[in-house]
């Protein structure tokens, strides 16, 4: 398996700290507000990583934290009249039900900044005692200067980071870049007790205290989104290593922007899509579809006919799935005929191009191409066997058992307790409904068959047809299925 390090810019192989166990921290989100789809890329990404490790018999240890304590969750309380708690911990549970929604596995834990201020405020006093930290009125900065091997991450030198920054001077400072471990408090804001006084820790400092703790020194993935290696993982690094002495992670890996009509989204631009407002218009799974279909190092631009491109390529892996699972109940033959044994030869050499596609630093674009690669193929499969003569057990089974393994991984739909595939989004009385529904116009058509009203049975197929319901007249009665 290799996996494109940040750090060194190249692909390595992967070799976790321990045989057999893979430790991986991926950042989270900073909870004053519901999650973008800038947001979500991340998260479905390393997600899709950890499926991946599992299915390939690690041990994965995922750690996901909550930033509850920040400048922007204070100054959206402030505008609320809220607690910046009360505020954050509401956010949390939005962040659930969306990731909850795109499929995303709930992370081994979940930590929070405002349940581990021991953790954090131990660390900021290691730097401090070990003199990369120092105190200014109550403020903890971290030296830079101190520390050889700043910049290594982003490739950045202290020089070029002066000159670029855009920075607010404080005199306090001994480098213009050092940055704020501990924030004394200010009036109205909430505050913690620590050695220097009331205050908060910065931002940069929770995720190096909380990732060691969880996962300890040298763990194998730290995980985020590209705007994160400088300053964020950087100070992370630095702050770390120096209060650990020892190498922070060993593979940095980092997933691409979204942009809107090839620009950065971003808040600040006001070109960002709430999650929640694209679940209104499209499936989950067709938004994870869309995060997947590139390679997560790449740029990826958004537009709804881009989503509904890829809700129409997700159709005919679910139209494949209804009808495997149909031929199933249709009491397929038993034996092997040489058809049967070319699919299932097929279909094993689907699996282990898909096995090298994600081993290759994780290309979800091109497994998601022997998707549908595996799905044409069982598409023939299972127009030549209604031809002759009925599909057959054994090769129905590895074809369905195919799709399962590579929805493991990718987690495109949800699964049932028993690990059956869930085709349809909507809540199981919806789905009834809109079955149902279906089924009354098929009988309405049938009826007029019947009664050679042969201008009305044309009009409903037609209908149906406009809604992207397909009819097909077979000797078993009339199916129906989705345009895809």
């Amino acid at each position: 398996m290799q996996i494109y390090n940040t750090l060194t810019r190249q692909k390595e192989e992967f070799a976790p700290r321990e045989p057999g166990k893979v430790a991986m921290y991926v950042c989270g989100p900073t909870t004053y507000n519901f999650i973008h789809l800038g947001n979500a890329r991340p998260l479905v990404f390393f997600d899709t990583v950890r499926r991946y490790l599992q299915y390939k018999g690690y041990k994965v240890k995922y750690i996901q934290n909550f930033t509850d304590i920040d400048d922007k969750i204070i100054n959206r309380a402030r505008e609320e009249g809220e607690d910046p708690i009360r505020l954050a911990k509401r956010y949390v549970e939005e962040y659930y039900r969306d990731a909850d929604a795109l499929n995303v596995m709930r992370a081994d834990v979940h930590p929070k900044v405002s349940e581990h201020l021991d953790d954090i405020v131990g660390m900021v006093k290691t730097l401090v005692d070990k003199g990369y930290a120092y105190v200014v009125d109550g403020d903890v900065y971290y030296n830079i200067s101190r520390f050889r091997g700043y910049g290594k991450l982003s490739g950045r030198s202290l020089e070029d980071m002066q000159a670029g920054a855009r920075v607010e001077v404080d005199r306090r400072k001994k480098h213009p870049m050092d940055f704020a471990l501990w924030k004394a408090a200010k009036e109205g804001e909430p505050s913690w007790t620590s050695p220097w006084g009331a205050g908060r820790p910065g931002w940069h400092i929770e995720c190096s205290a909380m990732s060691v703790k969880y996962l300890g020194n040298n763990f194998d993935i730290h995980g985020g989104g590209f705007d994160l290696i400088f300053p964020h993982h950087e100070n992370e690094i630095a702050q770390t290593e120096a209060a650990t002495g020892q190498p922070f992670a060993r593979y940095w890996m980092h997933n691409g922007f979204i942009t809107i009509n090839q620009e950065k989204m971003s808040k600040s631009l006001g070109n960002f899509f709430l999650v929640r407002e694209i679940l209104d218009k499209f499936p989950p799974e067709i938004v994870r579809f869309f995060l997947l279909s590139t390679h997560y190092r790449s740029p990826l631009d958004f537009d709804d006919e881009k989503l509904s491109a890829a809700g129409r390529g997700l159709e005919r892996v679910k139209n494949c799935l209804r009808a495997l699972e149909e031929a199933v109940k249709t009491n397929p033959r038993p034996g092997v005929s040489n058809e049967d044994k070319a699919l299932i030869d097929g279909l094993s050499e689907k699996v282990s191009r898909f096995n090298d596609a994600m081993d290759d630093d994780f290309n979800t674009a091109l497994a998601v191409g022997i998707l549908f690669d595996a799905v044409a193929e069982i598409n023939a499969y299972l127009h030549g066997a209604a031809r002759e003569g009925g599909a057959g057990m054994e090769a129905l089974g590895r074809a369905l058992e195919v799709i399962k393994t590579f929805n493991s991984v990718l987690g495109l739909f949800k699964t049932d307790r028993a690990g059956g595939i869930i085709l349809e989004a909507q809540s199981g009385a919806d789905s009834a409904l809109v079955e149902g529904l279906i089924d009354i116009i098929i009988n309405m058509r049938q009826e007029a068959r019947a009664r050679k009203d042969y201008a009305m049975a044309d009009s409903l197929r037609n209908q149906l047809g406009k809604l992207g319901i397909i009819l097909e007249d077979t000797p078993k009665g009339v199916r129906w299925k989705k345009q895809g």
